[in-house]
């Protein structure tokens, strides 16, 4: 595809989406550039998915300005569609058809030459780890096949953008890092920027170079996962020794990069800037009093806490911010 000479793949200003009077997205800035991979993390009901279908045209904005790709989303959507891919939360695949007749159908779609459709098809099904599947009907295929299937139909016309909305909903752990290490490939070999929805605070974390945190339709926090963490406080370090706690922090409060020691019985809580850079020179210095140690465990910030800091709950619980669904 022919890309655009814009600095951002995604842009946003001032997004808002109402539903009968009832605001699911609200005023939403966002500027994504290309190739980066951008985790847009939230609870059920935050505004996630109606943000996405937005900017990729199943939705016109109540107010404001989206350009995808460098098209404008309210004015020039054909021109969006050509040049994005999206894969969203329910697969919309024909059980009846093929993996290769869908691919096929999809390429046709796009308007791609019969002559470069079959290679197409066939490097995408190697892509997916699908190839010995791909003439089998689609409902002979796991959760996880479908999946990684409908992320191939996503991008037989080699989008520039691609969005994934909560794409790893309801996978078990093994197809959920299949299709974790297919993003990341996605985005290696190719260049593809990638928007990824998912209420999965492990998926934004490991995948993800900035994190945009929504909650009811409001952007709440923006930035790489690591600085959102070190944003909320410090790595802690918990030690329990077979003995008094107490003797032994003279000894920690020496180590560099320790900011606070506190005993409690035969528990030390250790706080520090950087806990994986801290935690060896504390083992050896615990070593060095000649008392047993029994357990010693890092605790970093997560983006869960982020949420809490901000909003004053988990994002795992069940927001009641309307949705399409809701609204109607």
């Amino acid at each position: 595809m022919c890309t655009t000479t814009a600095s951002a793949a995604i842009r946003t200003e001032g997004l808002v989406r109402q539903f009968n009077g009832l605001t699911a997205v609200d005023k939403v800035d966002l500027e994504i550039e290309k190739g980066e991979i951008y985790g847009f993390l939230g609870p059920n009901g935050a505004g996630k998915t109606t943000t996405v279908r937005m900017l990729c045209t199943l939705l016109a904005p109540t107010e404001g300005v989206a350009t995808v790709a460098g098209f404008d989303v309210a004015s020039q959507p054909g021109e969006v569609r050509l040049h994005i891919g999206v894969a969203l939360q329910e697969a919309a695949l024909d059980p009846k058809q093929t993996g290769t007749e869908l691919l096929r159908l999809q390429g046709l779609l796009y308007g791609l030459p019969k002559s470069v459709l079959r290679k197409r098809v066939a490097d995408l099904g190697e892509l997916m780890d699908l190839t010995d599947a791909m003439e089998r009907p689609i409902e002979t295929y796991s959760g996880g096949m479908k999946r990684r299937l409908d992320l191939a139909a996503a991008l037989v016309h080699n989008p520039d953008v691609l969005f994934l909305d909560e794409p790893t909903t309801g996978l078990d752990p093994v197809s959920r890092a299949r299709v974790w290490e297919e993003v990341r490939r996605l985005n290696r070999d190719l260049g593809m920027t990638i928007f990824l929805t998912t209420q999965y605070l492990e998926e934004a974390d490991e995948l993800a170079n900035r994190v945009g945190i929504i909650d009811q339709g409001r952007i709440v926090a923006e930035g790489t996962p690591t600085d959102l963490k070190r944003s909320i406080g410090s790595d802690v370090i918990f030690v329990r020794l077979d003995g008094d706690a107490a003797s032994v922090c003279p000894v920690i409060e020496t180590v560099p990069g320790v900011q606070s020691v506190e005993a409690r019985g035969n528990e030390i809580v250790i706080t520090t800037e950087n806990g994986a850079a801290a935690i060896s020179p504390v083992a050896v210095a615990l070593a060095s009093c000649e008392v047993p140690v029994r357990d010693l465990t890092l605790r970093t910030p997560t983006l869960d806490d982020v949420f809490l800091e901000l909003t004053g709950t988990h994002i795992e619980r069940e927001d009641t911010a309307p949705t399409e669904e809701a609204a109607k």
